[in-house]
């Protein structure tokens, strides 16, 4: 694989990293829309468990957001570092 093609790779990483934290964001929404409606219930079952499930949630939805930006500054450097946008002007007139 050469080096756009990690690079590409790496794009597409961080697409996927951004549709997750999307899912985990929508997700805590969700949760929050059946407390929510568990207003007007009041189960007990629901208020107890529900903030343990959005606890759980809210915590994975942070280490998304932070390996999302630790592998975009990754990304970032190596792009700078191996000096993609010649290789890829290079590859083009190529």
């Amino acid at each position: 694989m050469d080096k756009i093609e990690k690079v590409e790779m790496m794009d597409k990483i961080l697409r996927e990293l951004e549709d997750l934290r999307n899912s985990q964001t929508s997700v805590m929404k969700k949760i929050s829309k059946i407390e929510a409606d568990n207003i007007n219930l009041g189960i007990e079952m629901l208020e107890t468990k529900l903030v343990d499930v959005f606890v759980a949630v809210d915590s994975n939805l942070n280490l998304v957001s932070s390996l999302e930006e630790e592998f975009q500054e990754y990304r970032d450097k190596f792009y700078k570092d191996n000096k993609i946008d010649a290789l890829k002007a290079a590859q083009e007139k190529g």
